[in-house]
Parts: structure tokens; C-alpha cells; sequence
């Protein structure tokens, strides 16, 4: 399984994005499934509608529909989220990626990111794994 953060799941659906050649290398070979959590969803779209209104956020709720992607709704991470929160704050981790550290624990710990200051230091304490491992 490979949890995808805001980033990953971007590079993913706009294929203009500087890092989709490297989001589809990530994703080729791995069996899946990718999952995006529901926390990060509302991001996704401001960046998506922000870049390619319309498009783009269509595209990724077909891959929501089809199955290529799947949403984790995490009923179980607001206790995990807000003690990441109050551990990291002075990283200035949000609920987005304090979301997606929740659900990838949960999901085998592994995390497609290409936004790493934050998820590289929190990495170090808790048991996750950052792909692709050269970024």
C-alpha cells in the first residue's frame, strides 16, 4: 500500500506538473492500492482548480470511482492527527499532512510525497517510510 500526500496526488492528476514523470515512476511496479485520505481532499481540489479548473479535480474523483485510487476516511485518526499537531507544531505540520502520517501508520507507512521538509523530520520519529526514497 502507498498512502499519497497532496503533493503526489497533484503531480498525479496534472500531468504538467513538474514531478509527474516522477509520481508515475513512483507508482509504476507497485501493486497498490493508493490510498488518498479524505483529509487531504479539499487541498487537492484548491490546487487542482487553482492550476486547471474543472479538469483536473474531475479527473480525480473518476480515479476515486474507477478504484485506481481509494479514500481512506480515517473515522480513527482525529486523536492520532491531534497529538501530531501538538508534537510537530513547531514544524508547522498541518491537518493535511498530520492526516496523511495518521493514515499512512495505519497503511503499511509508506508516503509518495514530493513535499519533504516536514515529512523528513517527522519520518525520524515515527514509523514511516518516504517514497520515492531519492527526492
Amino acid at each position: 500500500m502507498l498512502v499519497l500526500d497532496t503533493s503526489a496526488v497533484v503531480a498525479l492528476q496534472d500531468r504538467r506538473d513538474r514531478m509527474y514523470p516522477r509520481a508515475l515512476a513512483a507508482i509504476q511496479g507497485e501493486p497498490g492500492p493508493f490510498i488518498v485520505p479524505v483529509g487531504i481532499v479539499a487541498e487537492v481540489d484548491r490546487v487542482l482548480t487553482t492550476r486547471a479548473p474543472g479538469g483536473a479535480t474531475t479527473h480525480l474523483l473518476g480515479s476515486l470511482i474507477d478504484g485506481s485510487l481509494l479514500m481512506d476516511c480515517g473515522d480513527q485518526d482525529p486523536p492520532r492527527i491531534l497529538e501530531l499537531l501538538g508534537r510537530y507544531g513547531d514544524l508547522h505540520l498541518g491537518f493535511a499532512d498530520a492526516a496523511v502520517i495518521a493514515c499512512a501508520e495505519r497503511n503499511g507507512g509508506r508516503v509518495l510525497t514530493f513535499d519533504r521538509s516536514t515529512f523528513e523530520v517527522v519520518a525520524r520519529d515515527v514509523p514511516i517510510s518516504l517514497v520515492p526514497s531519492d527526492a
